[in-house]
């Protein structure tokens, strides 16, 4: 039967609603897999539209009507791209879907018109995500790869270092335990997890790396960090903790914070999620409260403190991407570390993009959302060309 021309369009509103019946959830499903121009959305509906099609859950009144709230904002910001694709469970999903028809307000509600499918030009196999890898220098020199299967055991002097999977975790036998430096280096197209001596956890970037003490003695627990990284610092008010990144000092006792500070960025940033936390750069201290965060310009060393949006500076730490006003360069500078590929801009794009994107993504997904926002690319090996 012949549906009308804004019948996907309602469905997908009754969807937001959380009042489609099963039987609309599969006619909005067929109707998804019948063009290949719905695909960036199929990426992030396929397997929760599975899950929510056997248990069939309803979206909470107050959320759906923050969900329409949302769009309703979003759509009227027209240089920001909304391409939101976590995929969560039951009611989340409504959330992905919601904010990413911001995106697709060209594609999936303007039914009547011709679309232009996405024309990503691919010339190899897609670039997967990037995975739990590193590379441990010990102190003796000797060098030990780390991956996201592998479960050793590696002794150092009193020192034990305990690879479990994807996490690297270090204890300490005795107090005359001599000391040792080490050096965790994360790759382009990695990310690994350490916990030090005192217990403090580190989640690292791509392309950053640590360099630490195998015990910790003396009045302070002193690290060195490159790239980004992510600290829960176990509690110690006799041992202050701190984060050495260049003439930078970041100063702490016990909280959770995230540092940024990659070479081809603008700024060296830490954003305090929790607790307080002191950032000194030569005579200069600044005092952090929890959503704050201090940024030092790279060009002028000028350091100020702002308001953070805590939730997009640690979403790489839970599996995402996350951008609010991001330019096409922020977002590909990112693409390019975490998927270990070289990146070629010819083009100058002063749009701003905005959402959420799942990590674990392969890249030409990752590209199709971004191309659904007018971008093109051209990918090639491991080169990635932005065409427009």
């Amino acid at each position: 039967m012949n549906q009308p021309e804004d019948y996907q369009e309602a469905l997908l509103k009754k969807y937001l609603d959380g009042q489609c019946s099963p039987e609309e959830m599969a006619t909005l499903y067929s109707w998804l897999l019948s063009s290949d121009t719905h695909k960036p959305l199929l990426a992030v509906m396929q397997q929760d539209f599975e899950r929510i099609m056997k248990a069939q859950p309803a979206v909470p009144e107050e959320l759906s009507n923050r969900i329409e709230a949302r769009l309703l904002e979003s759509i009227g910001r027209e240089k920001v791209v909304k391409m939101r694709v976590a995929q969560w469970w039951k009611w989340g999903v409504a959330a992905a879907v919601a904010v990413l028809l911001i995106t697709g307000v060209t594609v999936f509600y303007n039914l009547p018109r011709p679309v232009k499918a996405p024309v990503l030009a691919l010339k190899a196999a897609d670039v997967q995500p990037g995975t739990n890898k590193a590379v441990l220098t010990l102190a003796d020199g000797s060098v030990v790869t780390l991956d996201s299967a592998g479960n050793q055991v590696i002794q150092q002097g009193g020192t034990k270092v305990e690879q479990k999977n994807g996490e690297l975790q270090y204890a300490t036998a005795g107090n005359n335990t001599s000391i040792g430096y080490n050096m965790l280096k994360v790759p382009r197209g990695g990310q690994f997890t350490i916990v030090l001596p005192d217990g403090t956890q580190v989640w690292l970037n791509s392309a950053s790396s640590l360099r630490y003490p195998t015990a910790f003695t003396g009045n302070n627990r002193t690290v060195e960090m490159q790239g980004q990284g992510y600290f829960e610092v176990k509690k110690n008010a006799k041992q202050p903790f701190i984060v050495k990144v260049n003439s930078v000092e970041v100063q702490v006792l016990g909280t959770g914070f995230d540092i940024m500070a990659y070479d081809d960025e603008e700024e060296l940033r830490t954003t305090l999620v929790s607790g307080a936390v002191k950032v000194k750069q030569g005579v200069v201290e600044k005092y952090l409260k929890p959503g704050q965060q201090a940024a030092i310009d790279n060009s002028t060393g000028v350091m100020s403190v702002r308001n953070a949006d805590v939730q997009e500076v640690v979403a790489w730490k839970t599996g995402f991407f996350e951008f609010d006003n991001a330019n096409i360069n922020v977002i590909l500078r990112q693409l390019a570390r975490w998927y270990d590929i070289e990146v070629d801009t010819k083009i100058v794009d002063k749009r701003l993009f905005g959402g959420r994107i799942n990590r674990n993504l392969p890249l030409t997904e990752m590209l199709s959302l971004l191309e659904s926002s007018g971008a093109r690319f051209n990918l090639e090996g491991r080169k990635l060309t932005v065409i427009r």
